[in-house]
């Protein structure tokens, strides 16, 4: 996973929904055929129960249900393209994504579910991977959750299922965060917010900006 453009500053794009599924219905139908509604259904049970629960419950529903029935592969495989940030509607729709996709509809499938997004941020790391010949960074995206401001983020991920404070993630190096409000230089609730008008983070905003046109709204 490449993240062509590197760290920018604030993309001031607020994002306020409540999904319409029946108008996701229609869409998946037109764009994968039907037999990919059973899982846009399971999802949309699985939301419906997550908004009953406690936050740090809501968390593990979502993070569990998109682990547990979205299977991992590359955006070359899956959309013929090297870097393809594709919106929860297309993970639905092909039930496989990358890593930077298992964030992204984790991070609105949590906003439907009642969690504030200043709680929330994507965060593009380095991940050491244990391999034959010796360890390995590799670009990865995880989800983190903040209960508080300056608190110790909690990790959504693919790569290790069980959600983990940071601290508990020696295999992780942080390098930037983001949500629809703004880009921080580091994880950390501390870390130096980047400032509006410098630029944007251009594969986030196209991401934004194709999941409002599916109804992410």
């Amino acid at each position: 996973m490449r993240l062509i453009g590197g760290i920018f500053a604030v993309l001031a794009l607020s994002l306020t929904w409540a999904f319409d599924f029946p108008f996701f219905e229609q869409q998946i139908l037109a764009r994968f055929g039907p037999g990919r509604l059973v899982l846009l259904r399971e999802w949309q049970a699985s939301l419906a129960d997550a908004r009953k629960s406690a936050e740090l419950e809501k968390l593990r529903k979502v993070n569990d249900f998109i682990n547990q029935h979205v299977d991992f592969d590359e955006d070359s495989s899956i959309y013929n393209h090297s870097d393809y940030w594709a919106t929860p509607l297309e993970t639905v729709g092909h039930g496989r994504a990358d890593c930077e996709d298992f964030a992204i509809i984790k991070y609105f499938s949590l906003k439907d579910a009642g969690v504030a997004i200043s709680k929330l941020r994507l965060v593009y790391v380095k991940a050491r991977l244990a391999e034959v010949g010796g360890p390995r960074l590799q670009a990865h995206m995880v989800l983190a959750y903040y209960a508080t401001p300056n608190a110790e983020p909690l990790v959504l991920d693919n790569l290790v299922t069980e959600i983990l404070p940071a601290s508990q993630r020696k295999d992780l190096q942080p390098v930037f965060s983001f949500n629809s409000e703004a880009v921080w230089n580091g994880v950390a609730g501390n870390s130096a917010k980047g400032k509006a008008g410098t630029g944007q983070l251009s594969r986030w905003q196209d991401l934004l900006l194709r999941a409002r046109k599916e109804g992410f709204d």
